[in-house]
């Protein structure tokens, strides 16, 4: 297993975090990664997420909701094509400070036999990708 993990800290509660994460029809107008995604945020609900890295064709996923826990965890699972092959756990933990502000974490956890041939590009660009998500919607909490 491999892990990409980044954090940040937002000037505004758990509450509007959460409330923009599961606003999911508005993602196009703010989020530079994920393009879109709908479906049922309820534990065992399907979604559909369609990710852009930089300099790189969309990929869209239909994981499974792991965790929706408001104002604390979202979290997913999905596979590239069949379970075992290439497959991304999603998450986002809100941690709120005793300040009002929050820590956002976002990270994945990749497992399959294809991870050894995607890790290096992976790596990189899908640490770029959560830092600028991370950053928009630090922006987007803040303005509001």
């Amino acid at each position: 297993m491999k892990s990409i993990h980044t954090e940040i800290e937002i000037k505004a509660p758990a509450s509007r975090v959460w409330e923009i994460l599961m606003d999911f029809e508005k993602y196009p107008d703010w989020n530079p990664f994920i393009k879109s995604i709908s479906g049922d945020a309820k534990v065992g609900g399907q979604l559909r997420v369609v990710m852009q890295q930089p300099d790189s064709k969309p990929m869209t996923f239909k994981p499974k909701c792991l965790v929706s826990e408001p104002g604390k965890e979202f979290r997913w699972l999905g596979h590239l094509m069949i379970k075992g092959i290439f497959d991304g756990e999603h998450i986002f933990k809100l941690r709120e400070r005793e300040d009002g502000t929050t820590k956002l974490v976002q990270c994945e956890n990749f497992n399959g036999l294809l991870l050894p041939f995607f890790w290096k590009q992976l790596n990189s660009k899908t640490i770029s990708a959560f830092e600028k998500m991370n950053t928009a919607l630090k922006n987007r909490a803040e303005k509001s």
